[in-house]
């Protein structure tokens, strides 16, 4: 629908009807965040009650500012479906911009993928209430990360957060737990405890791994999201409970309830807002941020300068597919600023994952020759049961060979051989013991 007022230019009006829109949509969302803090809390005191009104009367009068014309106009078009006039898209570089602009609170860094802009908007909207939040996504993807987000980008940001591994925890423990238990309530019980959700009071409470919780968990937990109440084991006192639930995931909880082992209801409960994590290798243009981010944090534990990447391991960190995500990128990040020195190469970093076999050990002198021998020697060796064990005994005897000659060069002095190859003195030393060798054994070799 198009309304053009006669007294405006025709661009005017139509500002005028983009501005109107957008300030009715957002009053409407802050009408419903309203809303639902009312309908979640299970006691309002004095100040929330003072706070809530404030709010209420600031929404008021905003609503009163707008015409009834506008306001008539937009709930009818919202009514009808009727045509509207677009607003112009944001980029994924305008959405990130906005979000911090808009003050919100982020652990680390993040980029311009859409798929995370989406959920960390979501979370930003959601933040404010205290609907239960269920976040789902492949493990490592900063599940965690995110409800951190959440809770502190909302009003509880200043109480507890209290995170719980649900897979963590022993079955029969599982109640005591998250509710507590009274003294004598079973052996080993020496004093009274509380529980995760009576630590959380006022807080927000982390679910991770939401999936792993047997069954018998899966109803005392519905029952307190439905009651806000829980009973220590072994007391018949009901104890009201104020907590922010959200909740993780790496499972898919339909398929789980398919198969009778995860409760419908309890699901629905969770997931009143769902948000869904993308896996790293969909989010590319993070990795560079990541690398950097996590280079500067691993140099302040180590107390070392950050370390450099060789531009084919900066290649190959670029193009890895990450199957564990963020988490094994800060690991690998972690493991590079330990082995390495001031530069790393391939060869710092795991084996299982380091492309070829690997000849970057070997110092400039260890030339060709080196690697015929490794290789011939390779050969004659007793033919591997698979291509995965020739390749790694191909390496193995590459790498030995390289320190060998390696040791040679240098009399037998380590500390001169790991700043000659710029490696880690500590690492060096580990390569030494794996293939049994002794540098006393080189030190006559080299006078």
């Amino acid at each position: 629908m198009k309304l053009f007022n006669q007294n405006l230019p025709q661009d005017a009006s139509r500002s005028s009807s983009r501005s109107s829109s957008i300030m009715y949509a957002g009053l409407l969302e802050r009408l419903e965040i309203l809303r639902s803090t009312l309908r979640w809390a299970t006691r309002l005191d004095r100040p929330e009650i003072e706070k809530l009104l404030r709010q209420a009367n600031a929404v008021r009068d905003e609503v009163m500012q707008l015409s009834h014309r506008e306001r008539f106009v937009q709930a009818a078009g919202a009514h009808f479906g009727a045509e509207a006039e677009p607003t112009p898209e944001q980029t994924a570089g305008e959405r990130k911009q906005a979000l911090l602009a808009r003050s919100f609170v982020f652990e680390g860094t993040f980029g311009d993928n859409p798929r995370l802009l989406d959920a960390l908007e979501i979370a930003e909207k959601a933040a404010p209430t205290d609907l239960p939040v269920l976040i789902d996504g492949e493990s490592g993807t900063g599940k965690e990360l995110l409800a951190k987000v959440v809770h502190a980008n909302g009003a509880r940001a200043d109480k507890a957060y209290i995170s719980v591994n649900c897979g963590a925890i022993p079955e029969s423990l599982i109640e005591s737990e998250l509710f507590g238990h009274k003294r004598g309530a079973f052996t080993g019980a020496a004093t009274d405890r509380k529980g995760k959700f009576e630590s959380a009071h006022k807080g927000t409470i982390f679910l991770d791994e939401i999936g792993e919780l047997p069954l018998q968990g899966q109803v005392k937990l519905l029952r307190v999201l439905q009651s806000h109440e829980i009973q220590r084991v072994g007391s018949d006192e009901t104890i009201a409970v104020d907590a922010r639930i959200v909740a993780a995931t790496n499972k898919n909880l339909r398929k789980l309830i398919e198969a009778g082992q995860f409760r419908e209801d309890l699901f629905y409960r969770l997931s009143v807002i769902h948000v869904t994590l993308p896996p790293l290798r969909d989010r590319k243009d993070e990795i560079p941020l990541l690398l950097a981010y996590y280079g500067d944090e691993a140099a302040e534990v180590l107390k070392r300068r950050p370390v450099g990447l060789s531009p084919r391991l900066r290649a190959f960190l670029l193009a890895y597919a990450y199957p564990g995500n963020i988490r094994e990128l800060r690991n690998l990040v972690y493991r590079l600023a330990c082995l390495a020195g001031d530069t790393a190469d391939l060869v710092h970093l795991p084996e299982d994952i380091r492309p070829g076999a690997p000849a970057p050990l070997a110092a400039p002198s260890a030339g060709p020759a080196a690697a015929s021998a490794a290789a011939s020697t390779a050969g004659a060796a007793t033919p591997a049961a698979s291509l995965a064990e020739a390749k790694r005994a191909a390496s193995d005897e590459a790498e030995r060979a390289c320190l060998e000659r390696g040791l040679k060069d240098v009399g037998g002095t380590v500390a001169e051989l790991a700043r000659r190859w710029d490696m880690n003195r500590s690492h060096l030393q580990i390569l030494l013991k794996k293939h049994g060798l002794h540098s006393k054994d080189f030190r006559q070799a080299g006078r």
